[in-house]
């Protein structure tokens, strides 16, 4: 039988392993870039391996990024705290996660601070506001995406809470389509590239709506504070130093920002989170 000094010491190297162990356990790096753009897992992985390395090296622990383009899958990681770091392209589930999982702000995404739907209609379409929509049919991309999110609160600001009747496609691009064919009275799209196309081609914006932040970077309270200060000094500095830029070529934005979190709160009761 096993004497108490040899229980001990045994108990003892149980311990250390199972230290090690965690200290080893890679950040998992959970990267949403939207669901109504297209998306390659792949590319998202390589854009942000530098990124990724930098953080390893900050924390002194490996990192996983992991894609996640399934807003499902998203959400339910978010919840279950699977994800300690995750870079969110939809406003409503990053505040969801910051709401009801005790998610930390880390920064937001320069350039995408005032992300807005605009409402397409045809050239020749008589509409002259929102309050013309009531018995017509409005087009979206995904139910959950951020866009339909914003059409949604714009629609409820203008008609009150009974919504003309909705029709949901996949992507940003084929809203156009449904537009020009006469399948809904209104297109909605918040891609920059569609509504200048739409426009180019003699298409009218009917309204645009209120601004609010995309690309939210968020930690969980798993992380302790130190580490969220050090994470968000490391990529709101990012902008400053030559390696900094190319990192951020790699990810095509800017720079990052530090935002007030109490502030998207209150986005996020416009939104309906």
């Amino acid at each position: 039988m096993m004497n108490r000094r040899h229980l001990v010491a045994a108990l003892s190297v149980f311990c250390l392993m199972g230290q090690a162990a965690a200290e080893e356990a890679p950040l998992v790096f959970a990267v949403n870039e939207g669901v109504s753009y297209r998306v390659n897992p792949g590319a998202t992985t390589e854009r942000f391996r530098e990124i990724s390395q930098d953080i390893g090296k900050l924390l002194k622990r490996p990192v996983r990024v992991q894609p996640v383009s399934d807003y499902k899958e998203l959400a339910a990681g978010l919840a279950e705290q699977r994800y300690d770091l995750a870079y969110v392209h939809p406003a409503h589930h990053a505040i969801r996660a910051m709401t009801r999982s005790s998610y930390h702000l880390v920064a937001l995404t320069k350039g995408f601070t005032d992300y807005r739907a605009s409402f397409l209609v045809r050239g020749d379409s008589p509409l002259k506001s929102l309050a013309d929509l009531k018995g017509l049919k409005v087009g979206a991309p995904d139910e959950d995406s951020i866009t339909s999110v914003l059409m949604r609160a714009t629609l409820r600001d203008a008609l009150g809470p009974q919504l003309p009747e909705l029709s949901y496609v996949k992507l940003q691009e084929a809203v156009p389509f449904m537009v020009e064919h006469g399948m809904v009275a209104t297109g909605v799209s918040a891609s920059r590239a569609v509504v200048k196309d739409w426009q180019d081609k003699g298409g009218k914006v009917l309204l645009t709506s209120k601004p609010v932040p995309i690309k939210h970077l968020i930690a969980s309270i798993q992380l302790p504070s130190a580490q969220r200060a050090q994470l968000t000094a490391y990529f709101v500095g990012l902008e400053q130093t030559p390696e900094g830029k190319k990192r951020l070529e790699a990810l095509n934005v800017p720079g990052f920002v530090e935002f007030d979190q109490d502030a998207l709160m209150g986005i996020g009761k416009w939104l309906g989170v």
